[in-house]
């Protein structure tokens, strides 16, 4: 989940979301592994490819796994912070959002996304 400290004043936390065309959804960033590659690397390159940010990775958020068009999916979340990076909209993703987490939570569309957002507010506020 990609994340940074809000650039306006209070410095909390904003979480960012792409809206995918395609499903006319609200998601954390995240996509398919090539082969081979590793999962923290496939979630790295697929945050920067969603979202033009490069990020930081920190604690790992666990594993969600559901089914996607009838077929079994899986996707391994870290907490990622954004360093720099600016979003083009593409094919794949025609909108980001950096929004506190309680907005987050409303906007995504999926009820199993939610939960990745108190995930996030622990990892932070453990370290």
């Amino acid at each position: 989940m990609l994340w940074r400290r809000s650039p306006y004043g209070d410095g909390g936390t904003e979480i960012c979301l792409v809206h995918r065309p395609k499903y006319d959804d609200w998601s954390h960033p995240k996509g398919k592994l090539k082969r081979a590659e590793d999962p923290l690397a496939g979630a790295l390159r697929e945050v920067l490819e969603e979202t033009g940010h490069h990020c930081v990775p920190g604690s790992r958020l666990g594993t969600v796994r559901y089914l996607a068009q009838g077929r079994p999916k899986e996707v391994t979340y870290w907490a990622a912070e954004a360093t720099e990076g600016t979003f083009i909209p593409n094919d794949e993703v025609d909108l980001i959002a950096w929004l506190t987490p309680p907005e987050a939570r409303d906007r995504l569309t999926q009820p199993r996304d939610r939960l990745l957002v108190d995930a996030l507010l622990n990892a932070l506020h453990a370290t």
